[in-house]
C-alpha cells in the first residue's frame, strides 16, 4: 500500500482550525498538541492499573477454588431430583423412589405460587409418587366408600405417607399428623411436581370441568383457590406437549436449518468482502432494499386487513382467543395484520425521515465504514447437607421453622407443645462457616461470572481497536504496521493493560449485579399490592438500565484510548469522555447513524435468509416438496434460522462497529493533532477528510 499523507490547501487549514471542536475546550480540556514523536499504538508501554491486575489475578485464583469446594460440597442430584419432606430424591436409580419421579404436595392451597414450589419451601407435606391424582376426591368420601369397597381406598392410599393403611383413623386425626391428604384434585406432571391439570372452557378455569369442589371439611372451594396457589401455571398446562413437539420439530429439521445458518455465514462474509470494494454502492444498496421490503410488507398487510374486515368472524380481537401455539389461528384475525401494518409504517416513516434529515451524516458514515474496510452454577445451589425444620399446624407455635432432627423429633416435647407439628425437610445447607455464607458466596459467583465476561469482551474489544489504530497512526503504510497486528494488539492488551481492562469490566459487572438484583426483587414483587414499592423499583430498573448503557459506552471509547495510547483506565476514560464531548455533534450523529447502517446490514442478511426459510418450511418451494420434514410448528426453525442469522451477521459486523468507533476517535484525535499543512498532515484519507469538511460545512 502506499504512502499517502492528506495536505489540504491554506483555506481549507484555517477553517479546520475554526472547526476543530464542537464545544469549547474550557470544559472539556484542551485539544492535543501535534507531536511528531507519536506513533500511536507502536509507544513505549507500562503495565497501568496494576493493583486491579492483582486483585483481578486473585479473584480468578479464588473464583478456582470456590468451584473446586463447590464440587467437593455440592451433589447434583439435589438440583436434578425433586425432594421429598424426608430428604430423599423423587426418582433417583437405586432407591425406594426410583419409580416414583414426581413429587406430591398434600396441601397445594398453602403454596402460595410456583416460585415457592420449585424452591421447595411450601408449608406441607411432599411425597415422592409415581402418577399425580386424576380425578377429584377426598379423604371423608373414601373413609364412607370403604364400608363397600376397598378399591377407592386402594387408589387413594398412594398419596399419603408410606405404610399408612388406617382408613378408619379419624379426619381430624388424619389432617392434624399429615397422614393422608385431605383432598386429591386432577394433576398432571410439571418439572417434576403435579400441578392442577388447569383447563379454558369457554373463558372459565376449569378442573376435571368443574368450577367447585369441597374439601375433607366439607368447605366448599373454587378452582380459583388452586389458581392463587399456582399463579402463572395456567400459561404453561400445554408446555410439555408443546415442548415435546418444538424438540421433535428441531430433530426433523435441524440438517436444513444448519444450511440456512451456513447459507447466513457465506451471505455475510460476501457482504464484508463486497463492502471492501463497493461500500457506498452495497451500503445504498441495503437501504433502498430494506425500505422496499419494507414498503411490500405495508401493502401486503393492508390487504389481508382489508380481506379479513370483510370476513365475519375476523374481528376478534388476541385477547379474545389467548394463547394459542398455532400460529396460523392469529394469521385468520383482521386485528394482528393491522397490528403489524402500524408496526411496519412506524418503522418505514422512521428510515424515510432519519435519512431525509441525516443524508450527509449517512455519507460520513458509509466513509468511516469504507476506511475500516480496508483493514482485516449448579454445584453452588445443591451443597450441604438436608436441613430439617419444624412444620406447625399452629400460628402461634414456638417452635415453628426451628431446626430439628427428624430421628430423634418423637422423643422431644415438640409434638406435645404444638399438637400436628412434623419435622420435615426444608433445604440444603448446615451450620459450618461455609454454610451459613452460603448466598454470599452465590452472590459472589455470579459477581465475578459476569466480570470474567465482560473482561473477555473488553479484551476483544481493546485488541480490536489496537490493530485498527496502528493502521490509521502508520505514518507510512505498509512500513509501519507491523506484520501481524491483531496478534501484536492482543498481547500488548495481555501484558500491559489487563488491570486497566479487568477495572473497567469490574465496574460494568456491578451495574450489572445491579440490575440482576432489581429484576429479582420486581419479580417476588409481582403479587404486592404495594403501588409505591413497584414504582420506586420501576425508577431504579430504568436509572440502572440507562447507567449500564451509558458504562458501556464509556467502557468501549476507554479501551479505545488504552489501546492508543497505553494509559490506565481512568484517565483513558476521562480522555475519551472529554474528546467525545469536544466533538458532541459528530459523536450524537456519525455514531448512531454508523450504527443504524449496520443494523440494516443485519436486519437484510436475516431477513433474506428467514423470507427463504419461510418459502422452504411452508412448502411453497415446488423444487423442494419432497425434501421438507412434516413439522408441528414450521415457525420453530424458522425463529431458529431468522436469530441465528442475525447472531451470524451481528458477529461479522460487530468488527466493523468497532473499527468504525476506533477510526472516529482516531479521526478526532487527528484533527486536534493536526492542521493539514506540510508540517503537519492529516493521517486520514483524503475522501474521509473530504466528505467530514462538507458535512461540517453544514
Amino acid at each position: 500500500m502506499p504512502t499517502h499523507h492528506y495536505t489540504p490547501d491554506n483555506s481549507t487549514v484555517h477553517s479546520e482550525m475554526a472547526r476543530k471542536t464542537d464545544v469549547p475546550s474550557l470544559y472539556y480540556g484542551e485539544p492535543r498538541k501535534f507531536d511528531p514523536t507519536f506513533r500511536g499504538p507502536i509507544c513505549n508501554r507500562s503495565c497501568t492499573d496494576l493493583f486491579c491486575c492483582v486483585i483481578f489475578v486473585i479473584v480468578i485464583l479464588g473464583y478456582i477454588a470456590l468451584g473446586t469446594v463447590a464440587w467437593l460440597q455440592g451433589d447434583p442430584r439435589k438440583v436434578i431430583y425433586p425432594t421429598d419432606s424426608y430428604g430423599q430424591f423423587c426418582g433417583q436409580k437405586g432407591t425406594p423412589n426410583a419409580k416414583k419421579s414426581t413429587l406430591f404436595y398434600f396441601n397445594i392451597l398453602k403454596c402460595a405460587n410456583p416460585a415457592v414450589l420449585i424452591n421447595l419451601q411450601c408449608p406441607t407435606t411432599q411425597m415422592c409418587v409415581s402418577k399425580c391424582p386424576d380425578k377429584f376426591s377426598t379423604y371423608t368420601d373414601v373413609q364412607l366408600q370403604y364400608q363397600i369397597t376397598a378399591a377407592p381406598w386402594d387408589y387413594y392410599r398412594q398419596f399419603c405417607k408410606p405404610g399408612f393403611n388406617n382408613p378408619t383413623k379419624p379426619i381430624a386425626q388424619v389432617l392434624r399428623d399429615e397422614d393422608c391428604p385431605s383432598m386429591i384434585v386432577p394433576s398432571r406432571p410439571f418439572l417434576q411436581r403435579c400441578f392442577p391439570d388447569f383447563i379454558t372452557l369457554n373463558g372459565t378455569l376449569t378442573v376435571a370441568k368443574r368450577t367447585h369442589f369441597k374439601d375433607a371439611l366439607d368447605t366448599a372451594r373454587s378452582v380459583t383457590e388452586l389458581r392463587d396457589a399456582a399463579n402463572g401455571i395456567t400459561g404453561l398446562v400445554d408446555a410439555k406437549e408443546v415442548g415435546m413437539k418444538i424438540v421433535e420439530d428441531y430433530a426433523a429439521s435441524w440438517n436444513w436449518i444448519l444450511i440456512g445458518l451456513v447459507m447466513a455465514l457465506v451471505v455475510s462474509l460476501i457482504f464484508i468482502l463486497l463492502l471492501r470494494f463497493t461500500a457506498g454502492l452495497l451500503l445504498w444498496f441495503t437501504i433502498i432494499a430494506v425500505i422496499l421490503v419494507i414498503a411490500y410488507g405495508i401493502w401486503h398487510c393492508y390487504l389481508e386487513f382489508s380481506l379479513l374486515r370483510q370476513q365475519p368472524g375476523a374481528d376478534v380481537t388476541i385477547v379474545d382467543i389467548g394463547f394459542q401455539t398455532d400460529v396460523m389461528v392469529y394469521l385468520q384475525l383482521s386485528q394482528t395484520w393491522l397490528i403489524f401494518l402500524i408496526a411496519l409504517g412506524t418503522i418505514e416513516v422512521s428510515i424515510l425521515i432519519i435519512l431525509i434529515f441525516l443524508r450527509r451524516r449517512v455519507r460520513v458514515a458509509i466513509a468511516l465504514l469504507r476506511e475500516g474496510s480496508n483493514i482485516t452454577p449448579r454445584f453452588l445451589a445443591s451443597s450441604g447437607d438436608a436441613i430439617y425444620k419444624v412444620m406447625a399446624a399452629e400460628p402461634n407455635c414456638m417452635y415453628a421453622n426451628k431446626t430439628c432432627n427428624p430421628e430423634m423429633f418423637n422423643k422431644t416435647n415438640v409434638s406435645k407443645a404444638c399438637p400436628g407439628a412434623q419435622c420435615t425437610f426444608a433445604f440444603y445447607g448446615g451450620e459450618t462457616p461455609y454454610h451459613r455464607y452460603l448466598f454470599i458466596l452465590q452472590l459472589s459467583n455470579l459477581l465475578i461470572f459476569l466480570w470474567l465476561v465482560n473482561f473477555t469482551i473488553a479484551l476483544g474489544q481493546c485488541t480490536l481497536a489496537g490493530a485498527f489504530a496502528s493502521y490509521y497512526w502508520a505514518r507510512r503504510k505498509p512500513q509501519d504496521i507491523p506484520t501481524c497486528p491483531l496478534f501484536s494488539s492482543f498481547s500488548r492488551a495481555i501484558r500491559y493493560h489487563t488491570g486497566s481492562l479487568a477495572f473497567g469490566a469490574l465496574i460494568l459487572a456491578v451495574v450489572q449485579m445491579a440490575r440482576i438484583i432489581l429484576e429479582y426483587l420486581d419479580s417476588k414483587l409481582k403479587g404486592a399490592n404495594n403501588v409505591a414499592a413497584r414504582f420506586v423499583l420501576c425508577c431504579l430498573k430504568c436509572c440502572f438500565w440507562c447507567l449500564e448503557r451509558f458504562v458501556k459506552f464509556m467502557n468501549r471509547n476507554a479501551y479505545i484510548m488504552i489501546a492508543i495510547y497505553g494509559k490506565g483506565f481512568c484517565m483513558s476514560a476521562r480522555d475519551a469522555f472529554c474528546l467525545l464531548m469536544r466533538n458532541v455533534v459528530r459523536v450524537a450523529v456519525l455514531d448512531r447513524v454508523t450504527d443504524f447502517l449496520l443494523f440494516l446490514g443485519k436486519v437484510l442478511i436475516a431477513g433474506s435468509v428467514g423470507v427463504i426459510a419461510f418459502f422452504f418450511f411452508t412448502h411453497k418451494m415446488p423444487i423442494f416438496q419432497e425434501e421438507v420434514p412434516t413439522l408441528h410448528y414450521y415457525w420453530v426453525p424458522l425463529l431458529t434460522v431468522i436469530f441465528g442469522s442475525y447472531l451470524i451477521a451481528h458477529g461479522f459486523f460487530s468488527v466493523y462497529a468497532m473499527c468504525v468507533d476506533t477510526l472516529f476517535l482516531c479521526f478526532c484525535e487527528d484533527l486536534e493533532r493536526n492542521d493539514g499543512s506540510s508540517e503537519k498532515p492529516f493521517l486520514m484519507s483524503a475522501g474521509l477528510h473530504s466528505i467530514l469538511r462538507k458535512t461540517d460545512h453544514h
